[in-house]
């Protein structure tokens, strides 16, 4: 695969991985914009380790106490906040998992794959970010996060299946909608994506990892690596943005982003 072409897919993914603006749709605009082939399964799935990487490094602190807390989940005693942290993650992620797996088995997420849905779906779901986050309240944090509204966002993050919707965006959409602030609300959304991206990598992972050979493995770690670097980059930019922003701004890229697939779509 040609290093450019790999290097944009990779920046083109862990930029908008995290971002509310959907991965989907800008991988689907690549090629229509360059020309370029698809870049397959097996960069998929190493853009995918690469991203999962760079959220897990930034929200490291998190993650390590949903670590600690899991044995005792496992146990059933849930007797401090770890253990209730990796509850609240278990149960947001449950949905996203029957669901895809759904999908996967009736072959509807294949039918789900094209230009007119994406573009359908960046438009509505940033619409619908934007009523979310003018009309919810802030009287939440992320230390409020109950079991109820874990089962929610989870339901919400269920949509993001439709391309185009955007996994953080939508799980943001869900949180704002319930009360949650909106660094706070960002925070659940790139916690609820660890288990989320490494259900659907290890599930991709499996399905190409005995086809890959020397050189498509040679792709998939340069893939990761600038992957890991973009989203990264993309977290500190949106964390910080939110101290002084709405998520105006992207609504109005996905705005934008939506009429130019759309366009696409139907010229």
């Amino acid at each position: 695969m040609p290093i450019l072409h790999l290097i944009l897919v990779a920046l083109v993914q862990g930029i908008t991985e995290f971002l509310p603006v959907s991965s989907s749709g800008h991988l689907i605009l690549l090629p229509n914009l360059t020309g370029l082939d698809d870049q397959g399964q097996v960069i998929d799935v190493a853009v995918h380790v690469g991203t999962l990487g760079a959220v897990v490094l930034y929200f490291w602190g998190d993650v390590r106490r949903a670590a600690l807390g899991l044995p005792k989940v496992i146990r059933g005693k849930i007797d401090d906040q770890n253990a209730w942290l990796a509850l609240c993650l278990i149960l947001a992620t449950i949905p996203v998992i029957i669901a895809g797996l759904i999908l996967k088995l009736t072959g509807l997420n294949d039918a789900l794959r094209s230009v007119t849905v994406v573009g359908w779906a960046t438009l509505i779901f940033g619409l619908v970010l934007y009523w979310a986050d003018r009309t919810g309240t802030a009287h939440k944090g992320a230390g409020d996060w109950s079991l109820k509204d874990a089962i929610t966002m989870g339901l919400w993050q269920v949509l993001a299946l439709i391309p185009g919707t955007s996994r953080s965006g939508i799980t943001i959409t869900g949180a704002r909608h319930l009360g949650y602030a909106r660094q706070d609300a960002a925070r659940l959304a790139m916690l609820m994506s660890i288990p989320t991206i490494l259900a659907s990598g290890t599930l991709l992972g499996a399905e190409v990892a005995l086809n890959m050979d020397v050189a498509a493995a040679k792709d998939a770690a340069i893939g990761a690596v600038f992957a890991f670097f973009a989203a990264l980059g993309a977290l500190h930019f949106m964390m910080r943005l939110l101290r002084a922003v709405s998520f105006t701004p992207y609504v109005i890229y996905r705005i934008a982003l939506g009429i130019v697939l759309l366009t696409i779509a139907y010229t």
